[in-house]
């Protein structure tokens, strides 16, 4: 019979404590990028847009990117991709941006803060990492149909648990693509509303049918794991 695994011993103070700079440096580039969205001349976009030619959803995307990691909200992103790209290409690249975010926040957080939450998280917080890593995809679904904090916080959060990247992603994807559509239409009408059809709104009515679903097989999972076991 295989030995049992030896038992984890909690980091010393020493080795808790190096944890410190990673986070410190994750706040400083996170500061840095927020000052840097604060300084950007937002009244100077479309006529960017307008002299980068087919080279601007690109250049849209990296700073929607970035401005997402900086913890400013997905809504606006969205708002001004429709404004800036139309429904359907605002929608587009919006999401593109979003993805990268989360691809982006996820790499950050479960660098910097991944070991420090397994040395200093207590009973509470465990017993939710291990029910967010059971749930999966249908858990990072949900949340980000949710508006309960920045989209990019979310994916430092996200990096430090136990979620796995591929559920993270997809169900970022999932759960962001009904807001991503909604958004950037009432976007592109604020700009031009005779330019709108009813097309125009099918991949927001498809995105919040697939969200609507997984929300509610999240219930009825969730009743069901709730309801006492019988004999």
């Amino acid at each position: 019979m295989a030995p049992d695994a030896p038992p984890q011993t909690p980091p010393t103070g020493r080795a808790a404590g190096t944890h410190w700079p990673r986070l410190v440096a994750l706040a400083g580039l996170v500061g840095l990028a927020g000052f840097a969205a604060w300084k950007l001349p937002l009244e100077k976009l479309p006529a960017w847009v307008d002299q980068l030619g087919p080279a601007a959803p690109a250049v849209a995307v990296l700073v929607c990117t970035v401005l997402l990691c900086a913890l400013v909200p997905r809504t606006a992103i969205s708002l001004g991709c429709g404004a800036l790209f139309g429904a359907i290409g605002g929608a587009a690249w919006s999401l593109t941006a979003a993805l990268l975010a989360a691809t982006i926040t996820y790499a950050a957080g479960r660098w910097a803060g991944r070991d420090f939450v397994a040395a200093h998280a207590g009973d509470r917080l465990a017993r939710l990492d291990r029910w967010l890593a059971r749930r999966g995809l249908l858990a990072v679904i949900v949340v980000r149909l949710q508006p309960i904090a920045p989209f990019g916080l979310v994916g430092y959060a996200y990096g430090t648990s136990s979620v796995r990247f591929r559920h993270y992603l997809l169900g970022t994807a999932l759960g962001g693509l009904p807001s991503s559509f909604s958004y950037a239409t009432i976007g592109a009408a604020a700009i031009a509303p005779h330019s709108l059809s009813w097309l125009t709104f099918i991949p927001a009515a498809t995105g919040i049918l697939i969200s609507a679903a997984a929300a509610l097989h999240w219930r009825h999972q969730t009743r069901t794991t709730a309801r006492p076991a019988t004999a």
